[in-house]
């Protein structure tokens, strides 16, 4: 029970499952087989237990790294050999986690506000054929900024995170 390996091993595959999973395969269904503002209901409920899993699975994952059975701890982590291979993809993929969970999805949202009230305001939607008011084109360019750069930090976190599985891929023998 005390041995890290198994929870490492364990908490690196949650973290490539859920990452893997939420941004090829729920996403992606969901956005075909949803109405608009479901799936917007759906993701407002999803992502931030996405967020947080993105940003708590790392340290995990950090913490149980190990060395014959024996975890590496904070000076281990900090030492030459494993600052590249261990401690940089995991605190890439904390950073952006958290970047995604408290900055860019609290802006998401307030975006998706701003863009239900000009639908009151102009009477259609703001996923509905153009033309669309100076207002709306500009909050949908807005939201449009926004998701690009919380996908790409996602991008991001699962190119770290891949990066260490081929580290720890290399290990097994």
């Amino acid at each position: 029970m005390t041995d890290p390996r198994p929870y490492h091993v364990l908490s690196y595959g949650t973290l490539l499952g859920v990452q893997v999973y939420q941004s090829f395969v729920s996403g992606v269904v969901a956005f075909r087989a949803l109405p608009r503002p479901q799936f917007a209901q759906l993701q407002t409920a999803t992502f931030p237990i996405y967020f947080t899993l993105q940003s708590a699975l790392p340290v995990v994952v950090a913490l149980t790294a190990s060395k014959g059975g024996q975890t590496l701890g904070v000076s281990g982590l900090l030492a030459p050999e494993n600052r590249f291979s261990t401690l940089l993809p995991m605190a890439t993929a904390v950073v952006t986690g958290l970047a995604n969970q408290f900055i860019l999805r609290p802006l998401t949202v307030n975006v998706m506000k701003e863009r239900k009230r000009q639908e009151t305001r102009d009477g259609k939607k703001s996923y509905d054929s153009p033309p669309h008011s100076k207002q709306m084109q500009a909050l949908n360019k807005k939201f449009g900024k926004i998701h690009g750069v919380s996908s790409l930090l996602n991008m991001v976190t699962l190119l770290a995170t891949i990066y260490y599985g081929v580290v720890i891929g290399k290990q097994l023998s």
